[in-house]
């Protein structure tokens, strides 16, 4: 299994659950999914009839994502640099991608640059206090005894609601808002170890990269730790912005 597989099969899971709010939110006849991934968004957006441009940095989702929906245009960019015209889309979507972005300001500029005036912008990031699902990664972790510094969150700065709100209005965006959306993310605790293990990503790599008899130290504290969520599920709670173009 490839990393993209293993993350469509695990994280994928987990962020498809705010692609209908975010598509109430941003969801027109020309979209940009941004930060496709393996194309969660771009699925639901060509069942709403949508013309669809996907992009995401890593080459093994945009295979998987243009295997699967050959009916987008699939392409490879990084943000803050997209590879259109001034006011090329009538709404934008971004599922969890602008949390991995250095240059939050920077992103939102060049978003408001490539949407049509009166056009719609939407974009989702987790609440990172709100995160069991994954959270009880980094603590099997720390109750194993491992060695761990987490990598740095650029993002943290800006992932109030409040503080976002200004980015977005600073960028050129007006009726900017942010929404919190929860859910329970209820799965089997074997195979959502399995599948974030496998996908690694740049928190969770350095799990299969430990001796197996490490590995499996850390496992037991996970299944210790999720057990308690295994009826109801993970709470889950995300941010969703949204906001518009100014009209001419």
């Amino acid at each position: 299994m490839t990393n993209a597989e293993a993350y469509d099969r695990g994280f994928a899971q987990l962020s498809s659950h705010t692609v209908g709010p975010l598509l109430d939110r941003a969801c027109a006849p020309r979209l940009l999914d941004v930060g496709c991934g393996t194309g969660v968004v771009t699925s639901a957006a060509l069942a709403l009839g949508a013309e669809v441009t996907a992009v995401d940095a890593d080459p093994g989702m945009l295979e998987l994502t243009a295997r699967r929906h050959p009916y987008a245009t699939v392409r490879q960019a990084v943000l803050p640099d997209l590879p259109f015209d001034d006011e090329e889309f009538d709404a934008i979507a971004g599922n969890f991608v602008i949390n991995h972005v250095p240059d939050t300001a920077g992103a939102l500029k060049e978003l408001h640059r490539v949407l049509r005036p009166g056009g719609t912008i939407a974009l989702t990031w987790w609440k990172s206090d709100e995160m069991t699902a994954t959270n009880v990664f980094a603590d099997a972790i720390a109750a194993a005894g491992v060695p761990y510094e987490p990598p740095a969150r650029p993002f943290t700065g800006n992932d109030t609601p409040r503080r976002f709100t200004e980015l977005l209005e600073a960028a050129g965006f007006e009726a900017a808002a942010v929404d919190p959306v929860r859910w329970r993310h209820r799965v089997d605790l074997a195979t959502w170890w399995d599948d974030i293990v496998q996908a690694g990503g740049p928190r969770f790599a350095m799990i299969a990269r430990q001796p197996p008899e490490t590995v499996e130290r850390i496992r037991a504290c996970y299944t210790r730790l999720a057990a308690p969520y295994e009826r109801e599920g993970f709470p889950v709670c995300a941010y969703l912005a949204h906001a518009a173009r100014s009209g001419r």
